[in-house]
């Protein structure tokens, strides 16, 4: 008979960490964000970064609160659910995890673009789709094993990545300072409609997608109540200030006038351009290869934790329950990570005709404003539970409050003034998969409650025993 538990006390405080610091990949976001986040907010994409880190940090307050009263695999479903109730939770659960396999599908989209323009260097011409399903099928292998060896790798991964980044950064910010001088320009709104600033700021709060994927390893993590708050805090407030520094960089070396703009704004390889301008032209070839690392480990990072979610669900018995089954050697939920890679395999395929760049633009947004609804449903669970319990003063229930604020002001800014196709369809789609879940819910507890037969005298489910 196969185990239904995961490893308990696996992982140390920093592979804890690791997991929620590849997801958020700070090199991959480095690598595409800020030239998507130029074309709509000018310079200002430092502002921005900002600006999302402190909405972020009041969302992972919630999130910090309830880790420390509940260890569980299901992250924001499980909070949801105990505080409002097994509807929202199962909705909480579900909008997540259309977030994950869009990540999931988005990162390796954009992994197999820059291993297709790292191979290119080198004179080798693949197309990213075939790149990107090969290393899907890796990250099944990878992402079944031993939980303790896949955040081992995406930390290294993920390390390599933020080093490279950052030796680039100081030298454009020290090279820009000893000749032209740096400018405050990238830090302030610079004429920006809150419409505009709104709609960049779902670009970078992708960037902070994950940071709560820690929650995830409540079963596994030695001591979960002390090393996941650690993580997640390490994780939106370490990699925003990488992202400051970062963004700034990437606008003051492509320079603070209409060309640099125009430059940053066109460029599909920001860092490899800037790298080729002020180091040399190879650095700039690592910085491909760090960018592959940083994808991969994004990839695999939103896969183990999307499963753990789906396994959590599963074994509450609200989704299917395939989905609980565990890996007799590695206790990792694998047929639940097999199946978020092979849906993320399928979305890919049905955009073999778009460049991967466009790919991982798409899904990330769908995949930021789903992840934003479950922000939504989990601060306003936050406030419910705190309050009911009087677990936080009036003063600590701000935080919560307002992030409730600003999540639906963010979501509606993305809805109305209407936005340019396709991202008009996003809002929809993400409203569309909440009312599929909501059927599915309605459907799968009527079969259930179908199945239950009265073995003597009693109530007895037998879907168990249906295969």
């Amino acid at each position: 008979m196969e185990s239904s538990k995961l490893k308990k006390d696996n992982l140390s405080m920093i592979e804890t960490i690791a997991l929620s610091v590849a997801i958020v990949a700070p090199t991959a976001s480095m690598s595409l964000n800020v030239p998507l986040m130029a074309q709509t907010a000018g310079f200002s994409s430092p502002f921005v970064f900002f600006v999302s880190m402190i909405i972020v940090g009041f969302v992972s307050y919630s999130i910090i609160k309830f880790n420390q009263y509940f260890s569980s695999a299901g992250s924001l479903y499980t909070f949801t659910k105990e505080s409002l109730g097994e509807k929202m939770g199962f909705t909480s659960g579900w909008t997540l995890l259309l977030a994950y396999m869009m990540l999931v599908a988005g990162c390796t989209a954009g992994l197999g673009t820059f291993c297709s323009s790292l191979l290119n260097v080198f004179g080798i011409h693949v197309a990213w789709l075939p790149l990107s399903l090969i290393f899907s099928i890796v990250m099944i292998f990878v992402g079944i094993t031993d939980a303790k060896i896949s955040t081992r790798i995406m930390l290294i991964m993920e390390g390599i990545s933020i080093t490279l980044i950052l030796i680039l950064s100081l030298v454009i910010i020290y090279k820009v300072g000893t000749t032209t001088g740096l400018s405050l320009v990238p830090f302030k709104n610079n004429g920006n409609k809150m419409s505009s600033i709104a709609s960049t700021s779902v670009l970078a709060f992708l960037a902070f997608i994950g940071f709560e994927s820690a929650s995830s390893l409540g079963e596994e993590t030695k001591n979960p109540k002390k090393y996941i708050p650690i993580a997640i805090v390490s994780a939106v407030f370490l990699t925003g200030l990488f992202y400051l520094i970062s963004s700034y960089s990437q606008v003051i070396g492509f320079g603070v006038n209409s060309e640099g703009l125009k430059a940053l704004s066109e460029s599909s390889l920001p860092l490899t351009d800037l790298a080729g301008k002020f180091i040399s032209r190879s650095y700039g070839t690592f910085l491909i290869l760090s960018a592959v690392l940083s994808f991969f480990s994004c990839a695999l990072g939103a896969a183990c934790a999307g499963a753990r979610m789906l396994f959590s669900m599963s074994r509450d018995g609200i989704m299917h329950k395939s989905m609980k089954k565990i890996h007799r050697k590695y206790s990792t939920p694998y047929a639940a990570l097999i199946f978020i890679v092979a849906v993320s395999m399928v979305i890919q395929i049905s955009m073999f005709y778009k460049e991967g760049t466009e790919v991982f633009q798409y899904c990330a947004t769908i995949g930021s404003l789903a992840i934003l609804v479950s922000y939504l449903f989990t601060s306003v669970g936050a406030v419910v539970y705190f309050t009911k319990y009087k677990i936080c003063s009036k003063i600590s229930l701000f935080m919560p409050g307002l992030s409730v604020l600003v999540l639906v002001c963010v979501l509606a800014a993305n809805i109305y003034p209407v936005p340019e196709f396709p991202s008009n369809l996003f809002p929809y789609i993400v409203f569309g998969w909440i009312v599929l879940g909501l059927v599915l819910e309605h459907k799968f507890k009527q079969d259930t409650a179908d199945k239950k037969v009265i073995v003597n005298g009693r109530s007895e489910d037998i879907t168990e025993n249906i295969v």
